[in-house]
């Protein structure tokens, strides 16, 4: 069996720009083991499906402590690599971000989603702000001694409507981009971008692997693995 740092590099080997890896989010051991089954080469959770699974609003309503021990518990129930979403980190100081980091690889995770909005306030944090947040965690996993994956999440494209997704927004996007890969990030998750030429440019001009979540409203499999896409949610 795997051990955790075996399948942290694992789970990195699976992000392959035009053969994207598809991780379903699961919420539970229950779900983690299906997903399993049916053949996933990775788990991942969302910070959604948890909170609601046990009775909370999305945003870090759910305490941390249960976040992680429900972590720990699929993490048992399934041989596979097992990312957490950690959402904002829990807290707006990169100390706070780099506390929780350490500890969902303390829990067993081979990797984290870290958002860029200002959980239960609005907008972004600003470009500076985050890079520092960005460093702290990716300085918690060096720490560790476990080469987890740190997916560094944008939500410009969520806070835009699609019809506002424009070359501009990608621009942002991209400053985004560098910066956090700078900071130390491993990817870079642009949840919400539907628009196949946006797409295609994102993932010409980073060199961090691009994570897009398959909504309604974006290509499927085929045409993201075709514009280079190396993970999809």
């Amino acid at each position: 069996m795997p051990n955790q740092a075996e399948h942290a590099r694992d789970f990195r080997a699976l992000h392959v720009k035009g053969d994207p890896v598809v991780l379903f989010n699961v919420w539970d051991p229950g779900t983690a083991r299906v997903v399993a089954g049916a053949g996933a080469k990775a788990i991942a959770t969302g910070s959604k499906p948890v909170a609601t699974a046990f009775g909370y609003e999305d945003g870090e309503h759910m305490p941390l402590e249960l976040a992680l021990d429900n972590i720990r518990r699929i993490v048992a129930a399934v041989d596979l690599p097992v990312t957490m979403d950690l959402e904002g980190g829990y807290g707006r100081e990169p100390e706070t971000v780099a506390r929780s980091v350490a500890r969902a690889i303390e829990a067993g995770a081979i990797g984290v989603n870290f958002e860029d909005q200002v959980v239960g306030g609005n907008g972004l944090h600003e470009i500076g702000l985050q890079s520092e947040r960005v460093a702290a965690a990716a300085e918690a996993i060096r720490a560790s001694g476990v080469p987890a994956f740190l997916n560094a999440r944008t939500d410009l494209f969520l806070k835009a409507k699609p019809e506002a997704h424009d070359e501009a927004l990608l621009d942002e996007a991209l400053e985004r981009a560098a910066a956090y890969e700078k900071a130390g990030a491993d990817g870079f998750f642009a949840p919400g971008l539907a628009d196949e030429r946006l797409i295609g440019r994102l993932t010409a001009e980073t060199a961090l692997p691009v994570n897009i979540i398959a909504l309604p409203h974006v290509p499927p499999k085929k045409v993201l693995a075709s514009l280079g896409v190396a993970r999809i949610s």
